[in-house]
This record gives C-alpha cells, sequence and structure tokens, in this order.
C-alpha cells in the first residue's frame, strides 16, 4: 500500500509531521507570557502562529489526501511528529535524547513502517 501512495502525499504528511511536532513550542512560549486573561489568549503572537501553524499542519493533510493518500497509510507517517517534538525539546531546549528515548524513537518508526506497509 505505501508504494501505491504518492511520494509527494508522503511528503505533505512528513512536512505536516514536522510543523505538528513544533507547533506545540509556540504554545509553551505563549502561554508562559500570558496574564490569565482570555485576551492574551487571542492577542498573543505565539499562540496565534501555533493555531496557524496547526491550520497549516491540516492543509497538508488536505492536500495529500487529495493526492491519493489513505488515512491507513499517512496517519502513521504522521505519528512521526513524537520523534519531531523530541528533536524541536533538543534544540530550543536543550533537553537530552536518552538511549531509552532513540529506542521508542525506533520503535515508533518500526511501527509507522509495518503501519503503512
Amino acid at each position: 500500500m505505501l508504494m501505491k501512495t504518492p511520494l509527494l502525499a508522503i511528503g505533505c504528511v512528513l512536512i505536516a509531521s514536522v510543523l505538528a511536532g513544533l507547533a506545540p513550542f509556540l504554545f509553551e512560549y505563549g502561554a508562559k507570557q500570558m496574564q490569565g486573561r482570555v485576551i492574551d489568549f487571542v492577542t498573543n503572537p505565539y499562540i496565534i502562529a501555533g493555531m496557524a501553524t496547526y491550520l497549516t499542519v491540516m492543509v497538508f493533510f488536505t492536500f495529500a489526501f487529495r493526492l491519493g493518500g489513505t488515512v491507513r497509510v499517512l496517519y502513521p507517517i504522521y505519528a512521526s511528529m513524537f520523534i519531531w517534538a523530541a528533536v524541536g525539546a533538543w534544540f530550543l531546549h536543550g533537553d537530552a535524547i536518552q538511549p531509552i528515548h532513540l529506542a521508542g524513537m525506533a520503535l515508533l518508526m518500526t511501527g509507522i513502517i509495518c503501519m503503512s506497509w
């Protein structure tokens, strides 16, 4: 099934997964600036950027489906967002990626391959 899925559709979902893995950092930065008022939520540039990022993720998903991708193949690939989030935490916050994390990432990638096959 993976081989019948257009490469461009897979590429769109990979881009979506990177964006989805990094978007939570925008919400984190925005939340740290908020004073607890509703107006802070709707005017905070980080929160707005996070929402725009998730909207962009959905645009890439929609385009991938339009190209002929299926949920069964593309959604497991999207799960790589958890790896991108770990890489983002390492890059942005200096959070260590331990061997156990690498093992989890390897298991996740194995699952993605098995589910997408």
